[in-house]
């Protein structure tokens, strides 16, 4: 099981490899949003497998501020690339 768990950790960094291109060459931000996301959920993945195989609950821990860190992060970019547009309620 062990070997099972590492096994799929290093296929989901391998994933990142894509995800890297499409942060580089997306030619929209919502793509380099999308690709950014998926770093943050392959690291929670990487880091709850690895805590699984070698049995370091610590790892368990780290993930879940991963996790919370990609949420913030999202948010953060789509208040920074999309910034809501003032409207004059009162000009009527």
């Amino acid at each position: 099981m062990q070997l099972l768990n590492l096994t799929l950790a290093l296929v989901l960094l391998l994933t990142l490899g894509g995800g890297m291109w499409r942060a580089l060459r997306g030619p929209t931000p919502a793509d380099r949003l999308l690709a950014v996301q998926v770093f943050g959920t392959t690291a929670v993945a990487v880091l709850l497998l690895l805590s699984q195989a070698l049995g370091n609950a610590a790892l368990r821990d780290v993930a879940m501020v991963f996790a919370l860190l990609a949420a913030v992060t999202a948010v953060a970019f789509v208040q920074r690339a999309w910034p809501e547009e003032e409207v004059d309620h009162d000009a009527e």
